[in-house]
């Protein structure tokens, strides 16, 4: 098991780039908690049709009464920093070992497990930086089971579900009608969600660049080119899986997950189809850039090149006049040897002379077009 921490520098998302490993022969269910890791901090709703509970547990133990009711418990366990308590967790709710190591050794790939009275569910989550254009990414563990449903998220301050949890409380819509299968739809539909913003984040970055690029390019431009190439590398690998793992539980279905559901879950899918639509064409555009880019940095020397050609071109006879005219021939041994250097005009007329053949080189490169600006064409 490999565990990634993405962190990659400043603009990209909550990547990861430290690197853990199980040691060989490590027995199945062992867990690799981060030691930078938030201590989790753990959150009850509980609703039914006419009440709804909204609460912090601080032990795991106070979780037991709500498990087994009729009404639809929503644990939401933020932060993995302490093996104590996740194991805790995972006796309250009789997790599977597999089930528990999935869900703290991060990042896994989004899929779906089926562990009979339990179903797991593990998918990535972005959100906009606000400051500096970028995201933050973390897994989401959801456990449905018939009564609860737990959901694992790896920090505490970045999170898509407060949309469904007001909703919840205000009881809008259907959600409070309805049991833990379509409570678990409503939070993947808020994951895939929380990637537009982010898609129209990149959007809007990628026009600014295209005019960039055309205008005024710079090796800084090429930096930022990568750094989108990049990140939407990691948007694309972060949904792919998602849409393979929703589309994988319409198809198996399971008998925690209603019919009704199964609907609602095909439009989550549409989504993640949309979703990977944007990314695959926005990497396009953004290679497309890359294309760009470089014949712009290629028209750009070839207009300098053009340029000091047609001042080479100038002065090349110049320099030959000015090279026959040094060589100071004496006049009176014979009346060939440069008789206009004692001309009492010679010199005006010879600055004259080179004059005229710059003009007319100049007026013979116009009327040819080699001096027309071809950028602006």
């Amino acid at each position: 098991m490999i565990r990634k921490l993405r962190r990659l520098p400043e603009v990209v998302s909550r990547f990861y780039t430290k690197e853990f490993y199980h040691q060989p022969g490590t027995l199945p269910g062992t867990l690799i908690v981060d030691a930078d890791a938030p201590p989790p901090i753990i959150f009850l709703i509980d609703y039914n049709q006419t009440n709804v509970v909204r609460k912090q547990i601080a032990t795991p133990e106070e979780c037991v009464n709500y498990l087994d009711t009729e009404s639809v418990s929503w644990v939401d366990v933020q932060g993995l920093g302490s093996q104590d308590i996740l194991q805790r967790l995972g006796q309250v709710f009789e997790l599977h070992p597999l089930v528990l190591e999935d869900v703290v050794n991060v990042p896994e790939r989004p899929k779906i497990e089926d562990y009979e009275d339990q179903l797991l569910i593990i998918a990535h989550m972005v959100v906009p930086k606000e400051r500096i254009c970028g995201f933050y990414s973390e897994q989401v563990s959801l456990i449905l089971a018939k009564h609860y449903l737990l959901t694992v998220q790896e920090e505490p301050e970045h999170d898509c579900f407060e949309g469904v949890r007001v909703r919840i409380e205000r009881n809008k819509g259907i959600i409070r009608k309805q049991g833990t299968d379509y409570l678990a739809y409503a939070l993947l539909d808020a994951i895939i969600d929380g990637f537009f913003p982010v898609l129209e984040m990149y959007g809007e970055r990628i026009e600014e660049l295209e005019e960039e690029v055309i205008v005024k390019p710079t090796p800084q431009t090429l930096q930022k080119i990568y750094r989108i190439r990049r990140e939407l590398l990691q948007l694309r690998r972060a949904v792919w899986p998602q849409r393979d793992a929703i589309n994988a539980l319409i198809r198996d279905g399971s008998e925690l997950i209603s019919e009704e559901v199964r609907i609602y879950l095909r439009d989550c899918y549409d989504h993640t189809v949309q979703v990977m639509d944007m990314v695959e064409t926005y990497r396009e555009l953004a290679s497309g850039l890359m294309d760009v880019y470089l014949s712009a940095v290629s028209n750009r020397m070839n207009e300098i090149m053009k340029v000091l050609t047609v001042i080479s071109s100038v002065f090349i006879p110049l320099t030959f006049v000015v090279g026959v005219y040094g060589m100071n021939f004496n006049t009176e041994k014979s009346p060939y040897n440069m008789p206009e250097l004692n001309w009492y005009w010679g010199y005006p007329i010879c600055l004259a002379a080179m004059a005229a053949i710059a003009l007319g080189l100049l007026f013979f490169f116009w009327r040819r077009g080699w001096l027309a600006n071809s950028s602006n064409n």
